[in-house]
C-alpha cells in the first residue's frame, strides 16, 4: 500500500555521531520511510527537532543529492551563505558534490518537522562536516588525518 501509517514506524534518536559531536542531535527524533516502504535506490525520513536540535552537524556529500521539505514550525537553514529562516512549505535542495556544509538548527519554542530524502548510493557516498574535525564515508566517521573515530554511521 502506498500510504504509510507514520504512527506504525519507530521513531528513534539513535545517532552514530561519536561523542561529543552527538549532543547537538539528541533532540533530533525521526522515522526511517525508505525501508517500510519498499524503496531501495533512495532514503526518506521523517524527522522531528525539538527547540534546540539540529538535524546534523553542518555537512555536504560528494555521492547523494538531498531535498527536505518543511511540514511544520520553523527552523533555521544554517550553510556557507549564512543564515536563512524556513518554515512550512520551503523545499530546501543540496545537490551532491556540491561543498556547501548544511544543516537546521530548531530556534524556535516548538518542534517542527519535515521530510529528508536522499538519492545516490550510500556506500560510494562520503563527505565532509564544516565545523568539526570529522569527515565520514561508507565505513563511518574520521578526523580529517584520515584517524578512525570509534563510531559507525547508522543506516
Amino acid at each position: 500500500m502506498p500510504k504509510l501509517d507514520l504512527a506504525a514506524i519507530p521513531q528513534t534518536n539513535v545517532t552514530g555521531y561519536p561523542p561529543p559531536f552527538d549532543a547537538a542531535v539528541d533532540g533530533r527524533w525521526y522515522r526511517r520511510l525508505a525501508p517500510v516502504a519498499g524503496l531501495t535506490m533512495m532514503g526518506a525520513s521523517h524527522v522531528t527537532l525539538l527547540p534546540g536540535a539540529f538535524s546534523s552537524q553542518r555537512h555536504w556529500h560528494r555521492g547523494q543529492d538531498e531535498l527536505v521539505v518543511m511540514l511544520s514550525g520553523a527552523a533555521v537553514l544554517i550553510d556557507d551563505h549564512g543564515e536563512l529562516p524556513v518554515g512550512p512549505g520551503d523545499v530546501l535542495t543540496f545537490p551532491a558534490g556540491v561543498e556547501n556544509g548544511h544543516c537546521l538548527h530548531n530556534r524556535s519554542d516548538e518542534p517542527c518537522v519535515f521530510v529528508a530524502i536522499s538519492a545516490g548510493s550510500r556506500e560510494a557516498d562520503s563527505g565532509e562536516y564544516s565545523d568539526i574535525d570529522m569527515v565520514f564515508d561508507a565505513e563511518g566517521y574520521a578526523r580529517k588525518d584520515g584517524t578512525r573515530y570509534e563510531a559507525t554511521r547508522i543506516p
